[in-house]
């Protein structure tokens, strides 16, 4: 395995050569530079484009931070397009407004927009104040359209324009829902085209290079909650370069059913929340970053909650080998400075634990150095996927809506997911890119809960198939939202469900008289059963894993109580609880990122249920920081010593983890006495002290 590069050596080799700075980790904030929320992220995010803007981002820029720019899609302070004193013309006909005539708010006078012809100009303009401000991104967050809020008049509107007819209630049929929603997917996408057309316009003008993305949640969640977005179509328009991927603790705590139990698993959703988004991206040129959350917009959970929930979705994100590009926190301001109720007493609320402001640090100082060039899995199979379409978002609302609980997606994937299989979601509408399907041995798939949204992608799918792939295609036909105007039973189509355009493609009968029939060097499995009723069936999982393990040949099956991804010198690792599998054992020498004390342990058993973040000691052949909760600069590390800088918050217990190459002499530090211990066997120096808000120098002498 090459050897890593130590984050002290990147650091001075970016310090030394601004011209190659990455943007590797960032944060939004809506507040002012204060020294309580110094994360030392490589971006700053300026929340907002009011007057108090330009000021924010100097002073994030003074203080050496790259800065990008966010503002909200669906909502924010647009009183001056909603009321009219931004063009004259008053637009309060373009909230979101539910069926009794409530428009759907954000508090006060903020509300969810139904966007208009000149909403996304609008932005445009605001935006552009930012441009001139010098903010090298914009992030344009969450183009989002409650399923139940197509009921304005503007979007009535915009009904008789897109469909030239009269506008329907959304409840009154399937068919009447599915055009809603499609028409809410496009508007979004509109008001998106516009704001990057105008940057991309700008930066013709400037000569700049300022990039555009969009922050959303996945797919999955939408689809959950019940929200259209334009989600995959983004990747397609001119001017977008990627996502950030807003998956956290509030998105994955969402309950579903397995083995017919309904409840939160906050590890697998998220693990395949983030894998849906990376998916997204995969094949089309653009990027992604991760969000992780140490806390939740729910305030009312107890500390311990959000730090094992963190634990879950963080490592989630991390066994996503694809991506190194993370949004360490969103608010830094209500984590470092609010309060939550107490884990000893949930009565009493409290600012954030010590050990736990130390370990989010150690954590974010990690997070730079995910970008290995050395991965291994050492879980189940890999090269299986379930299929995803954005029209999963289509079917959200009354009436006949999918399945609330998603166990037309869950269904599919969880009895996998559970065996230790790193399970991809594919997005349907980009099987048609080159090699997007490359990798995968294995995809199930069904019609329930989503349909196709065009018809190209049946050839794409029946040409991997033909070319080696099975396709487990898991269905019962019973789908209410089979019948809505679509492409495959209009004009010269007579199709009455997709699935069978797609099995004529595959050169089969509607309904194959066997239950896996070759197709050219693939296969198709068709199991005419529901997903959703796979996934409230106590056996459900077994007859599925054993449906499709026995069908598909072209796989080597292995099952694992645990999903290990080495990175580099890191061990993301996670044990799988409601597996009757026996939990593994890993034996080295070890520091557990997630233990504040960053002890050294020589076993490591991934029992149900844990998670684990590991720094592999003996992947470290010469001096190295091993760890540190802030920023680390090195000035000198030679056979007399080691010094550099390291700066991280203020008021929280800092904490430096070195590898050295001999005993230590001496360890001093500027402005303050720190605390140290070093272990002899293994070459570990720990240097404990106040984390200061700016570079402190540390020098150790052997």
């Amino acid at each position: 395995m090459p050897a890593m590069i130590p984050l002290f050596a990147l650091a001075l080799a970016l310090m030394q050569d601004p011209g190659q700075i990455r943007e590797r980790t960032v944060f939004q904030t809506g507040s002012n530079y204060t020294d309580r929320i110094n994360i030392r992220a490589d971006v700053a995010i300026v929340y907002g484009f009011d007057k108090t803007m330009p000021d924010r981002v100097k002073a994030w820029r003074d203080r050496g931070y790259r800065i990008h720019l966010m503002t909200g899609v669906a909502w924010g302070e647009y009183q001056d397009y909603y009321f009219g004193r931004w063009d004259g013309i008053n637009h309060e006909d373009e909230a979101q407004t539910r069926q009794n005539g409530e428009k759907i708010g954000h508090g006060g006078d903020v509300y969810y927009m139904s966007p208009g012809a000149n909403y996304g100009k609008y932005l445009a303009e605001g935006v552009r104040r930012a441009l001139d401000a010098g903010v090298e991104a914009v992030h344009l967050e969450e183009p989002e359209f409650w399923s139940w809020g197509g009921y304005g008049a503007g979007f009535k509107k915009e009904w008789q324009a897109f469909y030239g007819e009269a506008w329907q209630d959304p409840t009154s049929s399937p068919d009447a829902r599915w055009r809603a929603a499609k028409l809410m997917y496009f508007l979004y996408r509109r008001a998106l085209q516009q704001v990057f057309d105008s940057i991309q316009e700008y930066n013709a003008q400037h000569g700049t290079h300022v990039r555009c993305y969009v922050p959303t949640h996945s797919l999955l969640n939408y689809a959950s909650w019940g929200i259209v977005s334009p989600e995959s179509s983004l990747a397609r328009l001119k001017g977008c370069d990627g996502y950030i991927a807003q998956v956290w603790t509030g998105t994955s705590r969402e309950p579903n059913f397995y083995q017919g139990v309904k409840k939160e698993r906050t590890f697998e959703t998220a693990f395949l929340e983030y894998g849906s988004m990376q998916n997204l991206v995969r094949s089309t040129g653009r990027g992604v970053w991760y969000l992780a959350d140490p806390i939740e917009d729910n305030p009312n959970h107890d500390w311990g909650d959000y730090r094992r929930n963190y634990h879950a979705t963080l490592i989630a994100s991390l066994l996503q080998p694809d991506v190194a590009q993370y949004e360490v926190m969103p608010w830094p301001e209500r984590i470092f400075n609010g309060t939550y109720p107490s884990e000893a007493d949930p009565k009493k609320r409290v600012p954030i634990p010590p050990e736990y402001a130390s370990e989010l640090q150690v954590v974010i100082n990690a997070l730079k150095d995910m970008n290995q060039r050395s991965v291994r899995w050492e879980s189940g199979s890999r090269g299986v996927g379930v299929m995803v379409s954005d029209s999963l978002m289509f079917q959200r609302g009354g009436p006949n809506a999918s399945d609330g609980e998603m166990g037309h997606f869950y269904g599919l994937a969880l009895p996998f997911v559970k065996r230790g299989i790193p399970v991809q979601p594919v997005q349907l509408e980009n099987v048609t890119l080159p090699k997007y399907l490359d990798g995968l041995k294995v995809i199930l798939m069904t019609y329930e809960g989503m349909k196709p949204l065009t018809e190209d992608v049946h050839e794409a799918i029946a040409k991997w198939v033909r070319a080696g792939g099975t396709l487990a295609f898991v269905d019962a036909d019973r789908d209410p939202f089979l019948g809505v105007r679509e492409w495959w039973n209009s004009g010269a189509m007579k199709y009455r469900t997709p699935r069978e355009h797609l099995f004529e493609k595959l050169g089969l009968e509607a309904t194959p008289s066997q239950e896996a029939t070759p197709v050219g060097k693939g296969r198709l499995v068709f199991l005419r059963r529901s997903p959703t009723e796979i996934s409230r069936d106590q056996a459900g999982s077994t007859w599925l894993y054993d449906k499709i393990r026995s069908g598909a040949k072209n796989l080597r099956w292995q099952e694992t109580g645990s999903f290990v991804l080495r990175r580099g010198p890191y061990i993301v690792a996670a044990g799988m609880d409601e597996a009757d599998l026996r939990p593994r054992t890993l034996s080295g020498q070890f520091v557990d990122l997630f233990d504040p004390q960053l002890k050294v342990v020589d076993q490591i058993t991934l029992a149900p249920a844990s998670r684990h973040f590991l720094v592999d000691l003996a992947k470290y052949a010469r001096p190295v920081v091993v760890a540190a909760s802030g920023q680390v600069l090195q000035t000198k590390s030679n056979v007399q010593g080691w010094s550099g800088t390291i700066e991280g918050i203020a008021h929280t217990p800092g904490v430096l983890l070195l590898r050295t190459a001999a005993k230590p002499r001496q360890v001093s530090m500027s402005g303050q006495t720190p605390t140290t211990q070093y272990d002899e066997a293994h070459h570990l120096l720990w240097v404990r002290f106040d984390n200061q808000p700016r570079p402190i120098k540390i020098e150790v002498s052997y």
